[in-house]
């Protein structure tokens, strides 16, 4: 089978490679980026273990072929850091509020929290739980991974009235 040349930015950072067709983006980033922080959870869709960023939307990984991103912009938990390089205000919520337990689902749920937070920069509880929703938990309850989330929405803006 002739693989695909793609072209892709991942993190901020070009990347050229030689693909099979269909090979999924998930395998791409672990076993040809080394990109471990996307889990290979289901390989279905449905535990958002996988997902990642990709054009300003959260994608689960598992879903997509390698040479479906070509062009893109992709974003994984590695690309995620806080503005001096050191933890985002989602991640050090999830560390402060006991938004994780196992640690297996939290780099796809911060992933997609991050680009909620994008597109909505003040949800309400009820705006977080439909929006994480395509993402599962199997240690939590959900409540503290909302909590962290609504206490980074709140960093956030915090941070921005003071650069005013």
């Amino acid at each position: 089978m002739d693989k695909l040349h793609v072209k892709l930015q991942v993190n901020g950072k070009p990347v050229e490679a030689l693909v099979e067709p269909r090979l999924l983006l998930i395998h791409f980033l672990r076993e040809e980026l080394g990109l471990t922080g996307p889990h290979i959870g289901c390989e279905t869709s449905h535990c958002g273990a996988c997902t990642v960023d990709i054009g300003g939307r959260s994608v689960k990984s598992c879903t997509v072929f390698t040479a479906q991103a070509n062009g893109a912009e992709i974003t994984t938990i590695e690309g995620i850091e806080g503005a001096d390089g050191g933890l985002h205000a989602l991640q050090e919520m999830f560390r402060e509020h006991h938004g994780l337990q196992c640690g297996f689902c939290t780099p796809g749920m911060i992933t997609r929290a991050w680009r909620l937070l994008e597109e909505n920069p003040d949800p309400s509880e009820a705006e977080i739980r439909q929006g994480m929703a395509g993402n599962l938990c199997r240690c939590t309850g959900y409540q503290n991974i909302v909590k962290a989330i609504r206490a980074a929405a709140d960093a956030r803006q915090a941070q921005q009235e003071a650069a005013e």
